[in-house]
Protein backbone atom coordinates (compact mmCIF):
# COMPACT_ATOMS: atom_id res chain seq x y z
CA UNK A 1 0.00 0.00 0.00
CA UNK A 2 1.09 3.89 -0.96
CA UNK A 3 0.14 6.59 1.39
CA UNK A 4 0.41 10.09 0.04
CA UNK A 5 0.64 12.69 3.32
CA UNK A 6 1.84 16.42 4.31
CA UNK A 7 2.49 14.83 8.04
CA UNK A 8 5.39 15.68 9.53
CA UNK A 9 8.01 12.79 9.22
CA UNK A 10 10.15 12.01 11.81
CA UNK A 11 12.15 9.05 10.27
CA UNK A 12 12.56 7.37 6.94
CA UNK A 13 11.46 4.24 8.10
CA UNK A 14 10.19 1.64 10.87
CA UNK A 15 6.82 1.45 12.52
CA UNK A 16 4.02 3.92 11.46
CA UNK A 17 4.09 5.54 15.37
CA UNK A 18 7.63 6.39 14.98
CA UNK A 19 7.62 7.88 11.67
CA UNK A 20 4.92 10.19 11.31
CA UNK A 21 4.10 13.06 13.54
CA UNK A 22 0.87 14.37 14.60
CA UNK A 23 1.74 18.01 12.88
CA UNK A 24 2.36 19.21 9.41
CA UNK A 25 5.48 18.89 7.60
CA UNK A 26 8.29 21.26 9.08
CA UNK A 27 8.58 22.36 5.57
CA UNK A 28 4.81 23.65 5.59
CA UNK A 29 1.49 21.88 5.28
CA UNK A 30 1.69 21.98 1.36
CA UNK A 31 4.86 19.68 1.79
CA UNK A 32 3.90 16.53 0.25
CA UNK A 33 5.67 12.46 1.00
CA UNK A 34 4.68 9.49 -0.33
CA UNK A 35 5.40 6.37 1.93
CA UNK A 36 5.36 1.94 1.16
CA UNK A 37 3.16 0.62 3.74
CA UNK A 38 3.86 -3.12 4.85
CA UNK A 39 2.37 -5.01 7.62
CA UNK A 40 4.53 -7.03 9.90
CA UNK A 41 2.92 -8.85 12.48
CA UNK A 42 0.14 -7.59 12.85
CA UNK A 43 2.13 -3.40 13.05
CA UNK A 44 2.15 -1.36 10.29
CA UNK A 45 5.34 -0.07 8.94
CA UNK A 46 6.42 2.51 6.45
CA UNK A 47 9.25 3.69 4.41
CA UNK A 48 9.39 6.81 3.28
CA UNK A 49 10.29 6.97 -0.78
CA UNK A 50 12.55 9.60 -2.46
CA UNK A 51 11.07 12.54 -3.86
CA UNK A 52 13.43 12.41 -6.97
CA UNK A 53 13.47 9.48 -9.55
CA UNK A 54 17.05 8.28 -10.70
CA UNK A 55 17.23 8.74 -15.16
CA UNK A 56 17.69 4.93 -14.40
CA UNK A 57 14.47 4.71 -12.94
CA UNK A 58 12.74 7.21 -15.16
CA UNK A 59 14.08 5.97 -18.07
CA UNK A 60 12.40 2.09 -16.98
CA UNK A 61 9.24 3.64 -16.71
CA UNK A 62 9.06 5.46 -20.10
CA UNK A 63 10.17 2.57 -21.80
CA UNK A 64 8.12 0.28 -20.13
CA UNK A 65 5.00 2.38 -19.94
CA UNK A 66 5.45 4.06 -23.41
CA UNK A 67 4.94 7.87 -21.97
CA UNK A 68 5.84 10.50 -24.23
CA UNK A 69 8.56 12.34 -21.71
CA UNK A 70 11.95 12.78 -21.99
CA UNK A 71 14.33 10.88 -20.26
CA UNK A 72 16.77 13.77 -19.22
CA UNK A 73 14.45 15.59 -17.66
CA UNK A 74 13.45 15.47 -13.71
CA UNK A 75 10.77 12.82 -12.86
CA UNK A 76 9.46 12.19 -9.73
CA UNK A 77 7.73 9.74 -7.20
CA UNK A 78 4.64 10.38 -8.11
CA UNK A 79 4.47 8.98 -11.78
CA UNK A 80 6.35 5.86 -10.52
CA UNK A 81 3.52 5.47 -8.16
CA UNK A 82 0.90 6.24 -10.55
CA UNK A 83 2.60 3.43 -13.05
CA UNK A 84 2.58 1.13 -10.37
CA UNK A 85 -1.03 1.41 -9.02
CA UNK A 86 -2.11 1.28 -12.66
CA UNK A 87 -0.37 -1.81 -13.61
CA UNK A 88 -1.64 -3.34 -10.66
CA UNK A 89 -5.04 -2.50 -10.90
CA UNK A 90 -4.90 -3.90 -14.59
CA UNK A 91 -3.38 -7.45 -13.32
CA UNK A 92 -5.57 -7.66 -10.37
CA UNK A 93 -8.57 -6.37 -12.31
CA UNK A 94 -9.58 -3.90 -9.67
CA UNK A 95 -10.34 -0.41 -8.66
CA UNK A 96 -8.11 1.93 -7.05
CA UNK A 97 -9.68 3.94 -4.32
CA UNK A 98 -8.38 7.23 -3.08
CA UNK A 99 -9.08 7.74 0.97
CA UNK A 100 -9.39 10.83 2.56
CA UNK A 101 -10.03 10.41 6.32
CA UNK A 102 -11.48 12.49 8.57
CA UNK A 103 -11.05 14.03 12.43
CA UNK A 104 -8.89 12.52 15.04
CA UNK A 105 -7.82 9.92 13.12
CA UNK A 106 -3.90 8.86 14.10
CA UNK A 107 -2.13 6.78 11.09
CA UNK A 108 -2.68 3.68 12.68
CA UNK A 109 -6.44 4.43 12.48
CA UNK A 110 -6.38 5.16 9.25
CA UNK A 111 -4.27 2.26 7.81
CA UNK A 112 -6.88 0.12 9.35
CA UNK A 113 -9.45 1.65 7.95
CA UNK A 114 -8.10 1.20 4.50
CA UNK A 115 -6.91 -2.03 4.90
CA UNK A 116 -10.78 -2.87 5.41
CA UNK A 117 -11.89 -1.15 2.53
CA UNK A 118 -9.32 -3.05 0.38
CA UNK A 119 -10.70 -6.50 2.27
CA UNK A 120 -14.07 -5.75 2.27
CA UNK A 121 -15.16 -3.87 -1.12
CA UNK A 122 -11.92 -5.50 -3.29
CA UNK A 123 -9.97 -2.10 -4.30
CA UNK A 124 -6.50 -0.74 -3.74
CA UNK A 125 -6.76 1.84 -1.76
CA UNK A 126 -4.82 5.11 -1.41
CA UNK A 127 -4.77 6.83 1.75
CA UNK A 128 -4.18 10.59 1.95
CA UNK A 129 -3.61 11.42 5.98
CA UNK A 130 -3.10 14.71 7.35
CA UNK A 131 -2.60 15.50 10.62
CA UNK A 132 -5.81 14.70 12.47
CA UNK A 133 -5.32 13.51 15.75
CA UNK A 134 -5.95 16.74 17.61
CA UNK A 135 -2.51 17.54 18.67
CA UNK A 136 -3.26 16.00 22.04
CA UNK A 137 -5.69 17.97 22.71
CA UNK A 138 -9.46 16.74 24.20
CA UNK A 139 -12.98 17.49 23.63
CA UNK A 140 -13.38 20.90 21.70
CA UNK A 141 -10.10 22.09 21.61
CA UNK A 142 -9.14 18.62 20.21
CA UNK A 143 -11.74 19.33 17.52
CA UNK A 144 -10.95 22.86 16.77
CA UNK A 145 -7.14 22.06 16.18
CA UNK A 146 -8.23 19.27 13.67
CA UNK A 147 -10.64 21.90 11.66
CA UNK A 148 -7.16 24.34 11.30
CA UNK A 149 -5.20 21.39 10.28
CA UNK A 150 -7.47 20.24 7.47
CA UNK A 151 -7.66 24.18 6.60
CA UNK A 152 -4.37 24.04 6.64
CA UNK A 153 -3.58 20.71 4.30
CA UNK A 154 -6.45 22.29 1.67
CA UNK A 155 -3.33 22.80 -0.84
CA UNK A 156 -1.57 19.28 -0.12
CA UNK A 157 -5.02 17.79 -0.63
CA UNK A 158 -5.22 19.83 -4.20
CA UNK A 159 -1.48 19.03 -4.89
CA UNK A 160 -2.37 15.25 -4.72
CA UNK A 161 -5.66 15.61 -6.69
CA UNK A 162 -3.63 17.59 -9.27
CA UNK A 163 -0.91 14.40 -9.57
CA UNK A 164 -3.37 12.24 -9.88
CA UNK A 165 -5.18 13.90 -12.91
CA UNK A 166 -1.63 14.50 -14.35
CA UNK A 167 -0.76 11.42 -14.47
CA UNK A 168 -3.70 9.46 -15.53
CA UNK A 169 -3.71 11.63 -18.48
CA UNK A 170 -0.03 10.76 -19.22
CA UNK A 171 -0.88 7.39 -19.08
CA UNK A 172 -3.63 6.94 -21.00
CA UNK A 173 -3.43 9.75 -23.86
CA UNK A 174 -0.87 7.83 -26.06
CA UNK A 175 -3.52 5.25 -25.97
CA UNK A 176 -6.62 7.05 -25.89
CA UNK A 177 -5.43 9.10 -29.45
CA UNK A 178 -4.16 5.20 -31.17
CA UNK A 179 -7.68 4.14 -29.61
CA UNK A 180 -9.72 6.87 -31.83
CA UNK A 181 -7.72 6.79 -34.86
CA UNK A 182 -8.33 2.81 -34.76
CA UNK A 183 -12.38 3.64 -34.19
CA UNK A 184 -12.44 6.34 -37.09
CA UNK A 185 -10.32 4.17 -39.35
CA UNK A 186 -12.33 0.81 -39.24
CA UNK A 187 -16.01 2.98 -39.16
CA UNK A 188 -15.11 6.10 -40.88
CA UNK A 189 -18.91 6.60 -41.86
CA UNK A 190 -20.97 4.95 -39.05
CA UNK A 191 -20.37 7.31 -36.39
CA UNK A 192 -22.37 5.68 -33.49
CA UNK A 193 -20.13 2.11 -34.67
CA UNK A 194 -17.03 4.63 -34.39
CA UNK A 195 -17.69 5.73 -30.70
CA UNK A 196 -18.78 2.08 -29.73
CA UNK A 197 -15.48 0.71 -31.19
CA UNK A 198 -13.64 3.13 -29.54
CA UNK A 199 -15.44 2.68 -25.76
CA UNK A 200 -14.81 -0.62 -25.73
CA UNK A 201 -10.96 -0.25 -27.16
CA UNK A 202 -10.60 2.36 -24.13
CA UNK A 203 -12.39 -0.45 -21.38
CA UNK A 204 -10.07 -3.24 -22.51
CA UNK A 205 -6.98 -1.01 -21.94
CA UNK A 206 -8.02 0.56 -18.92
CA UNK A 207 -9.80 -2.66 -17.57
CA UNK A 208 -10.36 -0.47 -13.78
CA UNK A 209 -12.36 2.96 -12.43
CA UNK A 210 -10.77 5.59 -10.30
CA UNK A 211 -12.56 6.67 -7.03
CA UNK A 212 -12.37 8.89 -4.14
CA UNK A 213 -14.20 8.78 -0.78
CA UNK A 214 -13.99 11.05 1.58
CA UNK A 215 -14.93 10.49 4.97
CA UNK A 216 -16.73 13.20 8.21
CA UNK A 217 -13.78 16.38 7.88
CA UNK A 218 -12.23 14.94 5.40
CA UNK A 219 -15.15 16.56 3.16
CA UNK A 220 -14.32 19.97 4.75
CA UNK A 221 -10.61 20.13 3.18
CA UNK A 222 -12.15 19.18 -0.09
CA UNK A 223 -15.04 21.84 0.36
CA UNK A 224 -12.09 24.46 0.96
CA UNK A 225 -9.97 23.32 -1.72
CA UNK A 226 -12.96 24.27 -3.96
CA UNK A 227 -13.59 27.81 -2.94
CA UNK A 228 -10.42 28.35 -5.12
CA UNK A 229 -10.91 29.36 -8.84
CA UNK A 230 -7.44 27.55 -9.69
CA UNK A 231 -7.71 24.00 -7.73
CA UNK A 232 -6.54 21.68 -9.95
CA UNK A 233 -8.08 18.60 -8.29
CA UNK A 234 -11.37 20.17 -9.74
CA UNK A 235 -10.08 18.58 -12.66
CA UNK A 236 -12.30 15.28 -14.20
CA UNK A 237 -10.18 12.31 -12.29
CA UNK A 238 -12.58 10.44 -10.89
CA UNK A 239 -15.29 8.10 -12.24
CA UNK A 240 -17.45 8.15 -8.81
CA UNK A 241 -16.83 10.65 -5.61
CA UNK A 242 -18.50 9.91 -2.36
CA UNK A 243 -18.85 12.33 0.41
CA UNK A 244 -19.80 10.18 2.94
CA UNK A 245 -21.34 11.86 6.80
CA UNK A 246 -19.68 15.36 5.37
CA UNK A 247 -19.07 17.09 8.86
CA UNK A 248 -19.32 20.38 6.89
CA UNK A 249 -22.59 22.92 6.25
CA UNK A 250 -25.18 21.91 4.59
CA UNK A 251 -26.48 25.85 3.78
CA UNK A 252 -25.08 26.65 0.22
CA UNK A 253 -23.53 23.62 -0.04
CA UNK A 254 -24.29 23.34 -3.49
CA UNK A 255 -22.38 26.22 -4.52
CA UNK A 256 -19.15 24.36 -3.50
CA UNK A 257 -20.56 20.56 -4.63
CA UNK A 258 -21.50 21.08 -8.32
CA UNK A 259 -18.06 22.62 -8.88
CA UNK A 260 -16.49 18.84 -8.69
CA UNK A 261 -16.42 17.02 -12.00
CA UNK A 262 -16.39 13.29 -12.34
CA UNK A 263 -17.73 10.45 -15.13
CA UNK A 264 -20.17 8.78 -13.35
CA UNK A 265 -21.58 9.53 -10.11
CA UNK A 266 -20.92 12.00 -7.05
CA UNK A 267 -22.52 10.62 -4.00
CA UNK A 268 -23.36 12.62 -0.40
CA UNK A 269 -24.67 10.11 2.44
CA UNK A 270 -26.81 11.19 5.00
CA UNK A 271 -27.78 9.78 8.36
CA UNK A 272 -30.05 12.21 10.96
CA UNK A 273 -29.23 10.36 13.45
CA UNK A 274 -25.19 10.38 13.37
CA UNK A 275 -24.05 10.62 16.80
CA UNK A 276 -20.41 12.49 15.61
CA UNK A 277 -22.53 14.52 13.42
CA UNK A 278 -25.25 15.75 16.38
CA UNK A 279 -21.93 16.51 18.35
CA UNK A 280 -20.45 18.49 15.75
CA UNK A 281 -23.03 20.76 15.97
CA UNK A 282 -22.31 22.06 19.52
CA UNK A 283 -19.37 23.37 18.47
CA UNK A 284 -18.67 26.81 18.02
CA UNK A 285 -19.37 30.01 15.38
CA UNK A 286 -20.35 27.94 11.95
CA UNK A 287 -20.16 24.50 13.18
CA UNK A 288 -23.59 25.38 15.13
CA UNK A 289 -25.35 24.69 11.25
CA UNK A 290 -26.58 21.98 9.89
CA UNK A 291 -23.86 19.70 8.69
CA UNK A 292 -24.45 17.97 5.00
CA UNK A 293 -24.06 14.15 6.14
CA UNK A 294 -26.98 14.99 9.04
CA UNK A 295 -29.97 16.73 7.70
CA UNK A 296 -32.53 15.45 4.86
CA UNK A 297 -33.55 19.13 4.07
CA UNK A 298 -32.09 21.45 1.55
CA UNK A 299 -31.09 19.03 -0.74
CA UNK A 300 -30.14 21.35 -3.84
CA UNK A 301 -27.07 20.28 -5.59
CA UNK A 302 -28.03 19.13 -9.10
CA UNK A 303 -25.39 16.72 -9.54
CA UNK A 304 -24.82 14.82 -6.60
CA UNK A 305 -27.19 11.81 -6.05
CA UNK A 306 -28.27 11.99 -1.82
CA UNK A 307 -28.53 8.72 -0.21
CA UNK A 308 -30.58 8.50 2.82
CA UNK A 309 -28.99 5.87 5.99
CA UNK A 310 -31.72 7.22 8.29
CA UNK A 311 -33.46 4.41 10.37
CA UNK A 312 -31.74 2.13 8.10
CA UNK A 313 -31.77 -1.26 9.45
CA UNK A 314 -28.45 -1.55 11.58
CA UNK A 315 -27.03 2.30 10.54
CA UNK A 316 -28.44 3.32 14.15
CA UNK A 317 -26.05 6.85 15.46
CA UNK A 318 -23.08 5.02 13.18
CA UNK A 319 -20.52 8.03 11.68
CA UNK A 320 -18.89 4.94 9.74
CA UNK A 321 -21.50 3.29 8.25
CA UNK A 322 -19.42 1.41 5.52
CA UNK A 323 -17.89 -0.55 7.67
CA UNK A 324 -19.07 -2.42 10.88
CA UNK A 325 -22.51 -3.96 11.93
CA UNK A 326 -24.04 -1.74 8.67
CA UNK A 327 -22.35 -3.74 6.10
CA UNK A 328 -21.71 -6.96 8.13
CA UNK A 329 -25.82 -7.16 8.66
CA UNK A 330 -27.31 -5.72 5.84
CA UNK A 331 -26.50 -6.82 2.26
CA UNK A 332 -28.11 -3.69 1.04
CA UNK A 333 -25.65 -1.24 2.19
CA UNK A 334 -23.06 -3.78 1.55
CA UNK A 335 -23.64 -3.92 -2.01
CA UNK A 336 -24.37 0.02 -2.10
CA UNK A 337 -20.83 0.73 -1.39
CA UNK A 338 -19.33 -2.26 -3.27
CA UNK A 339 -21.33 -0.82 -6.40
CA UNK A 340 -20.56 2.38 -5.54
CA UNK A 341 -16.46 2.22 -4.43
CA UNK A 342 -15.83 -0.05 -7.49
CA UNK A 343 -16.82 3.17 -9.80
CA UNK A 344 -20.40 1.68 -10.67
CA UNK A 345 -24.17 3.23 -10.35
CA UNK A 346 -25.83 2.16 -6.96
CA UNK A 347 -28.90 3.74 -6.75
CA UNK A 348 -30.81 1.43 -8.67
CA UNK A 349 -32.00 -0.86 -5.98
CA UNK A 350 -33.51 2.40 -4.17
CA UNK A 351 -36.56 3.95 -3.82
CA UNK A 352 -36.20 8.00 -4.80
CA UNK A 353 -38.07 10.31 -3.30
CA UNK A 354 -38.45 13.86 -5.05
CA UNK A 355 -39.92 15.71 -2.75
CA UNK A 356 -36.67 15.85 -0.63
CA UNK A 357 -34.50 14.77 -3.75
CA UNK A 358 -32.87 11.47 -2.07
CA UNK A 359 -32.79 8.05 -2.09
CA UNK A 360 -33.96 6.00 0.53
CA UNK A 361 -32.83 1.96 1.65
CA UNK A 362 -35.53 -0.80 2.12
CA UNK A 363 -36.04 -0.65 6.25
CA UNK A 364 -36.61 -4.45 6.02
Amino acid sequence: MYLVTNRGINNDSGSVVDVFGDHPNIKGPNELRIAQISRKKSKWHAEMLDDLLTKKEAKTLIDDFDLMLDPDKRHYIDLSIACKLAEQARNEKKSILFFVHGYNNDVEDVLNRAHHLEKRYGVIVVPFTWPADGGGLKGAANYKNDKNDAKASVVALDRMLGFINKNLVLLTSNNLARFWEEASRKHPKDLEKRDALYTNLVEKHCPFTINLILHSMGNYVLKQMLKSSISAGAGLTFDNILMVAADTNNLDHSLWVDRLRFRRRLYITINEDDHALAASRMKSGQDQLSRLGHTLSGLMSTKAKYINFTNTPYVGNSHAYFEGNAVTRNKKIHRFFKLALNGRSAEEQLAYRPDINCYDFPKT
